[in-house]
């Protein structure tokens, strides 16, 4: 039976569709069938799509192309093989010029594997499940109005209470997800193939409250609480959104399959940390080259 490929092609990028060929004639060459999904964005409720089951995954475009193909393929464990164009990634990491040999070692076992944490959520309205999606970075609750303030009550494992955060939002990453937007509300970054879960307050209204790291196999329960002056908005991975209500409970926790990527190992992540953060590769003080981001 042939292998079948799936590209995922960020037709916004530049370039995107000339490599797409190239790729797909390489593919069936070797015999495999392949399918292509263009991405006019990288939002959608791609858990509701009809995608088959695939051996192999193309992502051509940036980090927010890999989101999009790791949410999609989540339950297939399909490795996703990470091609980025544009701005060097924390995940999308092979150049273009290199996929092709890279690929090439990939298949003769010379190319690790990448296995990271994702994220399932549930949110319950009134005893009835209104939602349920993955991610791979993080999911966001925060106003959707002018009033920025929100009030959620939040429970680790449903007996550790850690009390009402008045802020702007809460973030819970992961660690994949710890170079995203939690890094930019000041939270900690966290090797990528870690089992943790980050829970980040956006803008608390107290000092006090801080961004908290807990085991991976902890489930989260975040309660939107009434008397809200806002809307209040779910987010998972910057793409796809969800309205909530007074009462809500989000229940967070490690989904039950991982991303797996190629050629994304740890060394990438830390090379892409040196890159992006302006840090030196010695002990002495930073460079100056390219500045950091949240969401690629």
């Amino acid at each position: 039976m042939s292998k079948k490929a799936l590209l995922f092609i960020n037709i916004y990028k530049i370039g995107a569709q000339v490599l797409a060929n190239e790729i797909n004639e390489e593919l069936t060459r070797q015999g495999f069938l392949t399918d292509t999904l263009s991405l006019e964005s990288e939002g959608g409720k791609v858990e509701d799509s009809t995608l088959d089951r695939y051996d192999l995954a193309f992502s051509l475009g940036g980090d927010g192309t890999v989101l999009f193909a790791a949410r999609a393929l989540a339950r297939f464990d399909t490795p996703i093989f990470p091609i980025h164009l544009g701005t060097l990634g924390f995940i999308a990491s092979v150049l273009p010029e290199q996929w092709a040999d890279t690929f090439k070692q990939w298949q003769a076992g010379k190319v690790g594997l990448s296995r990271r944490l994702m994220l399932e959520v549930r949110v319950e309205r009134a005893d009835k499940v209104v939602a349920l999606g993955t991610c791979l970075n993080d999911i966001v609750i925060s106003a959707s109005g002018i009033a920025k303030l929100i009030r959620l009550k939040v429970e680790v494992s449903a007996s550790l209470g850690l009390g009402e955060y008045r802020s702007d939002g809460l973030i819970v990453a992961t660690p994949t997800g710890s170079t995203a937007y939690s890094m930019s509300a000041g939270g900690p970054i966290l090797d990528p193939e870690m089992d943790a879960l980050i829970i980040n307050p956006i803008c608390p209204f107290s000092l006090s409250s801080r961004p908290l790291v807990v085991p991976a196999d902890e489930t989260i329960v975040i309660r939107v609480e009434p008397h809200q002056r806002s809307g209040v908005l779910l987010t998972f991975d910057g793409q796809v959104t969800q309205s909530l209500e007074p009462n809500d409970r989000i229940y967070v926790k490690q989904a039950r399959y991982r991303a797996t990527f190629i050629a994304s190992d740890r060394s990438v992540f830390y090379e892409a940390l040196r890159a992006k953060l302006s840090w030196s590769a010695s002990a002495g003080g930073a460079s100056k080259t390219d500045d950091g981001g949240g969401h690629a």
